[in-house]
């Protein structure tokens, strides 16, 4: 499991897919987590500004990662 760090929480879940470049663009997140392809804590997510937050952990394609505040 890859290790996301961020220095401020909370962090809407489009915005996080796009900063670690797990997409190409915002409209990109926001279009995967509409047809259901992002878990949170093992539950699919389909708010766009889901608030992430240290200890989350995103599941998104093959694999996943934990969030940590730093």
């Amino acid at each position: 499991m890859k290790i996301i760090e961020i220095n401020d929480e909370p962090i809407a879940l489009y915005q996080l897919l796009k900063f670690e470049a797990l997409v190409s663009s915002g409209g990109e997140a926001k279009g995967v987590i509409d047809d259901g392809k992002v878990l949170v804590n093992g539950v699919v997510e389909t708010r766009r500004r889901k608030k992430i937050m240290g200890g989350d952990i995103v599941h998104f394609g093959n694999e996943s990662f934990t969030v940590k505040l730093i």
